[in-house]
């Protein structure tokens, strides 16, 4: 069950920041705080119960190259948090040599429809 806090800072979440705002909603909504970063390897910061998550959003049809999922991966390590890459709407795609980082890095794919 949602408070009407969390509803509040979720509506304020998808209003700022768009596609990136549209996703940090659902893990609030999910009971996670939400800390959006401007720029770096991560677009947001989630953390629930001693749990933390670094997630990256894409929302563009291009494939994601290698240099961004290492990124977030040393980003996410350093910081004692879980990378995970979000693919939102059906467009975005793992280039096949960054699908292999992926899994020998342990880092988590999730699609998210719109």
């Amino acid at each position: 069950m949602t408070t009407a806090r969390e509803t509040f800072e979720a509506r304020a979440l998808k209003r700022k920041y768009g596609v990136v705002g549209s996703v940090a909603a659902r893990y609030r909504m999910a009971g996670y705080r939400v800390e959006v970063l401007e720029g770096g390897a991560a677009d947001f910061v989630a953390r629930r119960r001693g749990e933390g998550l670094a997630v990256k959003v894409y929302s563009s049809n291009a494939p994601i190259p290698v240099n961004v999922v290492e990124e977030l991966a040393s980003y996410a390590s350093n910081n004692g948090l879980r990378p995970v890459i979000i693919l939102y709407g059906a467009g975005p795609r793992l280039a096949e040599d960054a699908l292999e980082k992926v899994r020998s890095l342990n880092v988590s794919v999730r699609r998210v429809r719109p």
